[in-house]
C-alpha cells in the first residue's frame, strides 16, 4: 500500500499531505441504524424536491457530488470527495508532471486561499503569495465555491491566459494574468554557498529522494571538503510520505523518522531510517517557514528530534494529519480522501496546529516580522475553524516579535536573510554559538489594537516582544 502526504483539502498544482491509496472494501454491519436510514431517506426527498421545484433544471450528478464533498469537508479541512477527473489529475500530480498554474489552494467558508505557489511556475513568477485570496477567475467570482469547483474554473488549455483576481491583506484587490502551462516542477535545486552546500526542496514527488541524493553527491563532488549543508524547505507544501522518509534517511543513521496512529490507539505504524552513518556527520541546517507543511514538516521534525540538524526560520504550517485516498469502484466513481491518522515525530510529539518551532527564529523580511507580530496576518493549520485539535492541548504561539529580522542595513531585494543566518549557524557550529542579533523593533500598534478588541484596553497592551521568552 503506497503512502502519501497531502497538505491541502484539494490541490491545484502539486499535492501535499499525508495520504494512502487503499482499495474499497464493503463493510456490512448487522446493526440497524434507523436514524441513518431516515436521514438518507430525507436526502432523497430533498433531492426530489429540488429536481421538481427548483427555478431552473438541475444536474443530479453535480448536486450529489456537491453533497458528498460537503459531507466530507465538514469533517476537517483535508477530507473531501474527488470526482473521477479530479482523482485522475491528483494521480498525475504525484507523478510530477501536469498542466495548470502551479498553485496549492484550499477553501474555508467558501473563500479560496493560496497555501503556496510552486517554484518556477506561472503562479510563483507572477508573485502570488501564501495567504492570498482568489476572489474571481476571468472576472467570474469563485466566492462560495468548493475547492474542486474553484479548480475547475482555473483549468483550461495549455497556452491560454487566465486572469485571477487577488485579495491581499492591506492591499486593494488586483488582477494577475497567467498563462497555463505544463507544470514540471523542479522539486530539487542546488548550489554552492562558499564552503557550504545549499539544496532546496520545493515539494515531494516520486523523484525527490533520488534527486536530493544526486544534488548532494554533485555538491560534494565539486567540493570534497564541503563543511555543511543548508536544506531549504520553505514554502514546501509537502507531497509523498515515502519520499519524506527517503529524504530523512539520507541524513539519519537508523532509528525512527515518523510514526502514524489511527483511531485505535494500538494502530501504530512506524517508519525507520536504514542503519549506517550518512554524509559522514556533515552539519545540516534546515530552513522552514509558515509554508513548510506536512511531508516537509516530517523531515524537519525528524532531523530536529534526532539532533541531526538545527532548524532556522519561522514556525511551520502545522499539518500533522494523514489522509487516506480510497478509490470508489476502482476510481470509476472517483475517490474519497479521508483523514485517518495523525503523524508523530520521533520524540512522540504531534505538530497538529502547532507546527515545528525553529531553534533560531528568523523572519525573512521586515514586513514578515510585522506579520508574525500581528495575528491577523498569520496563515497556518490553526487558521481553519474545523481543523483537528492538538491532542495534548498545546496551542500555536500567538502574536510576538520574532527573535531576529533583517536589520535596516540588509538589502532584502538582493539578499536572503534567513539563508544568511543559516550559513552563520554552520560557520559557528551551532545555534548556541552563533552571535545573536538585536531583537527587531516592531511597530506593533495593529496587534495592540487587536488585543484591545478582545477585551484588554489597547493602551495597556505591552509592546509585543517585551519580556517574552524565546
Amino acid at each position: 500500500m503506497r503512502k502519501y502526504l497531502l497538505i491541502a483539502v484539494s490541490a491545484f498544482g502539486l499535492g501535499a499531505g499525508s495520504m494512502a491509496y487503499v482499495s474499497q472494501q464493503a463493510r456490512a454491519t448487522p446493526e440497524s441504524h434507523a436514524e441513518t436510514y431516515h436521514m438518507l431517506e430525507l436526502f432523497g426527498n430533498v433531492l426530489d424536491t429540488v429536481e421538481r421545484q427548483y427555478v431552473t433544471p438541475v444536474d443530479d450528478k453535480k448536486l450529489i457530488e456537491a453533497a458528498l464533498d460537503g459531507m466530507l469537508t465538514s469533517l476537517d479541512p483535508h477530507s473531501n470527495y474527488l470526482p473521477p477527473d479530479a482523482f485522475g489529475e491528483m494521480q498525475d500530480q504525484t507523478r510530477g508532471e501536469y498542466g495548470g498554474l502551479g498553485l496549492e489552494i484550499t477553501s474555508e467558508d467558501g473563500v479560496v486561499k493560496v497555501i503556496s505557489p510552486i517554484d518556477d511556475t506561472p503562479a510563483s513568477r507572477a508573485g502570488i503569495k501564501p495567504g492570498d485570496f482568489i476572489t474571481a477567475v476571468n472576472g467570474q467570482t469563485v466566492l462560495g465555491l468548493s475547492v474542486n469547483d474553484a479548480v475547475k474554473e482555473m483549468r483550461g488549455k495549455v497556452g491560454e491566459t487566465v486572469t485571477l483576481t487577488i485579495a491581499r491583506e492591506k492591499t486593494d484587490p488586483f488582477d494577475v494574468k497567467l498563462v497555463r502551462e505544463i507544470i514540471q516542477p523542479k522539486n530539487v535545486t542546488y548550489k554552492a554557498e562558499g564552503d557550504f552546500g545549499y539544496v532546496r526542496l520545493a515539494g515531494f514527488n516520486e523523484k525527490t529522494t533520488e534527486e536530493t541524493k544526486a544534488a548532494i553527491d554533485e555538491l560534494r563532488k565539486k567540493n570534497p571538503h564541503m563543511k555543511g549543508l543548508v536544506l531549504d524547505l520553505r514554502r514546501n507544501p509537502g507531497g509523498l510520505l515515502d519520499q519524506a522518509v527517503g529524504v530523512s534517511d539520507l541524513f539519519l543513521d537508523g532509528g525512527e523518522i515518523v510514526s502514524q496512529r489511527g483511531r485505535d490507539p494500538h494502530d501504530i505504524e512506524r517508519y525507520n531510517a536504514s542503519p549506517g552513518p550518512k554524509l559522514a556527520g556533515l552539519p545540516v541546517v534546515v530552513l522552514v517557514d509558515s509554508g513548510t507543511a506536512s511531508a516537509a514538516e516530517i523531515v524537519a521534525g525528524a532531523l530536529q528530534d534526532r539532533h541531526r540538524a538545527a532548524i532556522v526560520g519561522l514556525t511551520s504550517f502545522g499539518k500533522g494529519s494523514v489522509q487516506t485516498v480510497i478509490p470508489l469502484r476502482g476510481g470509476l466513481d472517483g475517490a474519497v480522501k479521508l483523514t485517518t491518522a495523525r503523524y508523530y515525530t520521533p520524540s512522540g510529539r504531534s505538530i497538529q496546529r502547532t507546527g515545528i518551532t525553529p531553534d533560531l527564529e528568523v523572519a525573512e523580511t521586515r514586513e514578515e516580522a510585522q506579520q508574525v507580530a500581528n495575528e491577523a496576518f498569520q496563515f497556518s493549520e490553526a487558521s481553519f475553524h474545523n481543523a483537528l485539535g492538538s491532542e495534548d492541548g498545546k496551542t500555536r504561539e500567538g502574536p510576538h516579535a520574532p527573535a531576529e529580522a533583517p536589520p535596516p542595513t540588509f538589502d532584502e531585494k538582493t539578499g536572503d536573510f534567513q539563508l544568511t543566518r543559516a550559513l552563520d549557524v554552520l560557520k559557528f557550529g551551532s545555534v548556541q554559538a552563533t552571535p545573536k542579533l538585536p531583537k527587531p523593533a516592531a511597530t506593533l500598534a495593529e496587534a495592540a489594537v487587536l488585543r484591545g478588541v478582545r477585551g484588554a484596553p489597547a493602551k495597556d497592551a505591552p509592546p509585543i516582544g517585551t519580556d517574552k521568552p524565546h
